[in-house]
């Protein structure tokens, strides 16, 4: 992990889902940590990552804030569509969101706005395309847990759709990811 600048702050931009689809991800999470031992989901709210975490001064968060809720008040609001669990191994599970047109969207220009204004870069994920899902276990799922809760969600039924009112910038507090601000989508 690389060394944080001096005055920086870890953040992250995604879509919190609303109850109950939020409630019930994190009973799901509780699950795997109760029977499979993976707990580091736990670490932040259910949530659907828009842009990966990112440094930025703590002393410029109004700049930070400012300019995103200009910038996501003018965007319109995707419906979300979660189709069950998927994985991604050997040791992530998670609820998979439909990649529709329109939140593909939202998450391009919130990016490549994040690039232009902020310069900010994720270099590190660049070549990973954007594919949404709310994660539920993920680096401490051992692989033969991995292999057991698999067998366990891969035929499960999981359906829910949200209209996403609000983005959120999460901030971590050195232990934990937690909601900084929301934003109001158009």
């Amino acid at each position: 992990m690389a060394v944080k600048r001096a005055g920086c702050k870890d953040y992250f931009i995604a879509i919190i889902p609303p109850p109950p689809i939020y409630d019930e991800a994190n009973i799901l999470k509780h699950h795997f940590k109760e029977q499979y031992q993976s707990k580091a989901s736990l670490n932040s709210p259910p949530h659907i990552t828009l842009h990966m975490p990112f440094e930025w001064k703590e002393e410029k968060e109004k700049v930070l804030t400012e300019k995103l809720s200009d910038f996501i008040s003018e965007l319109p609001k995707p419906r979300i569509t979660i189709t069950g669990f998927d994985c991604f191994r050997p040791r992530v599970i998670f609820l998979n969101v439909a990649k529709t047109p329109e939140l593909a969207k939202l998450q391009k220009e919130l990016e490549s706005f994040c690039k232009r204004t902020f310069q900010l870069f994720n270099a590190q994920y660049r070549d990973l395309p954007f594919h949404p899902h709310l994660t539920l276990a993920f680096r401490d799922l051992k692989k033969a847990a991995f292999e057991e809760a698999w067998l366990e969600f891969e035929k499960k039924e999981f359906s829910g759709d949200f209209l996403t009112e609000r983005i959120a910038l999460l901030k971590h507090n050195g232990k934990t990811w937690e909601v900084f601000t929301e934003f109001s989508l158009a």
